[in-house]
């Protein structure tokens, strides 16, 4: 079980540290090229009207991309998650997620940016679930 404490920040960002938030704006200063190709597609309510947040703090972590509406966090993966030690982080990463009520989709660099339609077929599905 995880318990949150109320610290004055948004119910969505599930008391991420102001550390966090500074990370956070960092990273949207230095995109990967697949988060940069999703957020022009998903950004504006672009797909399917669905609001999103990049680089959003929650927790302990920083969400690529976060649609508060539906809880769902979705992450671009590198080739680095495959490796066997950053994939048991990703695993714990999502059961955390999930225990905070969040639903997460992953997907590669390579998914993104060659079948950015599945991509966003498949985030679109995930709020009608």
């Amino acid at each position: 079980m995880i318990y949150i404490r109320k610290s004055g920040t948004k119910e969505y960002n599930f008391g991420a540290s102001a550390t966090l938030f500074e990370r956070a704006k960092d990273l949207r200063e230095r995109q990967t090229v697949a988060e940069k190709v999703l957020w022009e597609a998903i950004r504006s309510r672009r797909c399917n009207g669905l609001k999103f947040r990049r680089q959003h703090p929650s927790f302990r972590y920083i969400l690529d991309f976060y649609c508060v509406e539906h809880k769902i966090a979705i992450e671009i993966d590198g080739s680095i998650h495959q490796a066997p030690e950053i994939h048991e982080y990703d695993d714990h990463r999502t059961t955390v997620l999930e225990e905070l009520g969040l639903r997460v989709l992953r997907f590669s660099n390579k998914e993104v940016v060659n079948n950015l339609g599945e991509v966003l077929s498949s985030i679109i599905e995930a709020t009608t679930v």
